[in-house]
């Protein structure tokens, strides 16, 4: 049967390369034990028709939503979010968001690792957030939990990754649909007991001929591999870690209330994970509920802009609002920080070109359709737990959306924001690259004093 596997290497060599890699890890470590769920919403969201309405701006910006109240006296949003609108007192708006990074790697980019190159490029040059918070989580020592620290649940973004810190920091990934009535995760958990007796007896015969060569072993490395062994044997033994990725252990009351479909029942998931003490769980809103194109990319060749956020926005509300509802109803608002975002907004002025090609919230391939462009000049994201004061809005952009214009804060804010949350001091940690060079986890920003607790 094996070891299960994380992309090309085995749970033992991740183990390992961890080990490995802490010999020359810094010395500073977060020492609070709290968690991120972070929302990716791939492709950029628009503002304007979401979290930031401009009704009084012409036309050609505004849109055809609605503006309606929220919880929040003078906090508006659109039509598309009532859920969301009902409960804005348990979130903060960050309104004023803003970078250079034009296309959706340099955006990602920027705002996951903090690269201030504007340049779309391949691959990351640095390592985004969620690994060097596992990178840093992981040298306090043996961790505990048999869960992974760090689980991506279809996601975040393709343009992120843990460039000079190495695949040993990963995330544990989870793909396909948690809707679906077959779904499981592959390498957590044993299904058949009887597997467990059959590794256990494969682990035992390859302790007795590593016994054999024990006495030529000068390094260690046998005894290291041992531990490497034993913690891949946890993560697949531990009944603890099939139980947390279990949806069937919700009831039905709670897996409807965060809606029956992919959205729904990821970020139940993510729930469930920070409840059993993963540090990092990511998430990310694409695929077929997004529209033709599977993501939130609203140029007018892609969809049509409106058609589009209506096709996908009682999904993104209904999941969105029950996950922040369910941290705070079941007392885990303190420790567990929400944040959902994408890269960057969309134009603030409507668009038209033809579409190429027909699906949901796309007109037949040459019909001319509205749609929204890349926007990183200003753009909304939520922030909700974490112990953070709620019920309010940071920043405002101009009277036509297209440009932030009060409490300006870029992507160094963002991750140095996230870093706080988990204890780490951004302003102090540096790591170093593949030429060996000190790095700064975040190399201009500071935490948003409104979502620190």
């Amino acid at each position: 049967m094996g070891m299960a596997g994380f992309a090309s290497l085995s749970l033992p060599s991740v183990y390992r390369l961890r080990a490995e890699s802490l010999q020359t890890s810094p010395a500073s470590a977060p020492q609070e034990k709290r968690s991120v769920i972070m929302v990716w919403q791939p492709g950029g969201c628009s503002h304007i028709d979401t979290y930031d309405p401009k009704p009084s701006a012409p036309g050609e910006y505004r849109g055809p939503f609605a503006t309606i109240p929220t919880k929040v006296p003078g906090m508006q949003f659109t039509e598309l979010l009532p859920l969301q609108a009902k409960i804005a007192d348990k979130f903060t708006v960050l309104r004023s968001m803003r970078h250079n990074g034009p296309g959706h790697p340099a955006g990602s980019m920027q705002m996951l690792s903090g690269d201030t190159d504007s340049r779309d490029k391949p691959k990351p040059k640095l390592p985004d957030w969620m690994t060097i918070a596992n990178y840093l989580r992981s040298q306090q020592g043996e961790r505990a939990n048999p869960l992974p620290a760090y689980v991506g649940v279809n996601g975040p973004s393709t343009y992120n990754g843990p460039a000079y810190l190495g695949d040993a920091y990963a995330p544990f990934t989870v793909t396909g649909d948690p809707n679906k009535p077959n779904f499981s995760v592959p390498n957590i958990g044993l299904a058949n007991p009887n597997d467990a007796l059959h590794l256990n007896r494969r682990s035992t015969l390859r302790q007795n001929l590593d016994n054999l060569e024990r006495a030529f072993d000068q390094a260690g490395e046998l005894e290291a591999l041992d531990e490497f062994e034993s913690q891949a044997m946890t993560l697949l033994t531990n009944p603890k870690t099939k139980e947390a990725f279990d949806l069937t252990q919700e009831d039905d009351k709670t897996r409807d209330r965060y809606g029956r479909n992919t959205w729904g029942q990821q970020l139940l998931m993510a729930r469930r994970l920070a409840e059993a003490g993963v540090d990092i769980v990511t998430s990310s809103l694409r695929g077929p509920l997004c529209g033709r194109v599977q993501n939130w990319d609203d140029h007018a060749v892609n969809h049509h802009v409106f058609d589009a956020l209506r096709f996908r926005s009682q999904a993104y509300d209904q999941a969105v609002s029950a996950l922040i509802e369910d941290i705070y109803e079941r007392g885990l608002d303190k420790n567990v920080l929400v944040v959902v975002t994408g890269e960057f907004g969309r134009t603030p002025k409507i668009s038209y070109q033809p579409s190429t090609g027909e699906g949901n919230a796309s007109a037949p391939a040459g019909t001319k359709q509205p749609g929204r462009d890349h926007w990183p000049r200003a753009f909304s994201n939520i922030w909700a737990g974490g112990g953070i004061e709620t019920g309010r809005f940071i920043g405002a952009t101009d009277k036509l959306g297209e440009d932030s214009i009060e409490r300006i804060c870029g992507p160094g804010d963002f991750l140095a924001t996230i870093y706080h949350h988990l204890g780490i001091d951004s302003s102090k940690i540096f790591i170093k690259d593949f030429n060996g060079r000190p790095t700064p986890i975040v190399g201009d920003g500071s935490p948003i004093p409104e979502l620190i607790s």
